[in-house]
């Protein structure tokens, strides 16, 4: 079945300690780690694997291209260049890219009209045209949940339906926080975007990993000199998530508990 257009395909961590950064998702998460050695040398691309199956990636920069260590979707799309384009003409810009590389796909990293980076990719046949492995809203070890944070959902939701065809058909009214308006595409629930609570908030996508337990996750958090911004917590539907930093400095969740 075709990976549909939209869809989250992969996640990266830009990162300014690799070996840290794997030690450190290796116990909260269970992640491996695989090198694989980058077209005209440098810091080489980072595999994690969830058993043997590869989830995401994380690269090593001294000075990433947003502004410090970061969690970054891929999402899939018929055209980068147009979407691209589309995002330039809405207000937002490019930030690298565009770029192919051979059997893995053309992509590019931009930033959406109201600051919140992301990359737009289009895979190689040489990939299969299955469904992802990146995202799961059961399986272990996967990606969850996308959460963006943004300065106002009324025009964030319509230009990700224009350039990504992400739909919201409910919401979570949440009191003077505004609504929490739930992703959807087609009839896979991806996550959800609010607006941000206070003017110096971050506007990005957050990313939520699954594990075992929230609880256990939080205190291996802080026992890899990370550190817990909120939670443990219960959320609607019953999962349990925290939300934290990462050593380096990385935004990142974790979720634990069954779907509903």
């Amino acid at each position: 079945m075709p990976t549909p257009y939209g869809l989250p395909i992969w996640y990266d961590l830009i990162t300014t300690d690799a070996a840290a950064a794997t030690a450190f998702y290796g116990s909260v998460v269970g992640w491996g780690s695989a090198a694989m050695p980058m077209p005209g040398g440098g810091n080489p691309y980072h595999i994690w694997q969830a058993e043997e199956t590869g989830i995401g990636g994380m690269i090593e920069m001294a000075e990433p291209p947003t502004g410090g260590p970061i969690w970054l979707a891929y999402f899939n799309v018929a055209d980068v260049d147009a979407g691209m384009a589309r995002n330039i003409e809405a207000g937002g810009r490019t930030l690298m890219g565009p770029m192919d590389l051979p059997e893995v796909g053309r992509f590019a990293l931009i930033e959406d009209p109201q600051g919140a980076p992301f990359y737009l990719m289009r895979p190689d046949p040489a990939m299969g045209d299955t469904a992802t492995t990146s995202f799961s809203r059961d399986l272990p070890m996967r990606c969850a949940w996308n959460e963006l944070t943004t300065r106002d959902t009324a025009t964030a939701l319509p230009f990700y339906q224009s350039l990504l065809g992400l739909a919201s058909t409910e919401v979570l009214a949440m009191g003077e926080m505004g609504d929490y308006c739930f992703l959807d595409v087609g009839e896979t629930r991806i996550g959800a975007m609010m607006n941000r609570s206070m003017p110096e908030q971050p506007v990005r996508w957050a990313f939520y990993f699954r594990v075992p337990d929230a609880d256990a996750a939080a205190k291996q958090v802080e026992d890899g000199g990370g550190a817990v911004l909120h939670g443990p917590m219960e959320v609607p539907g019953g999962e349990r998530v925290v939300i934290a930093r990462d050593p380096q400095g990385a935004l990142v969740g974790f979720v634990s508990g069954e779907t509903q």
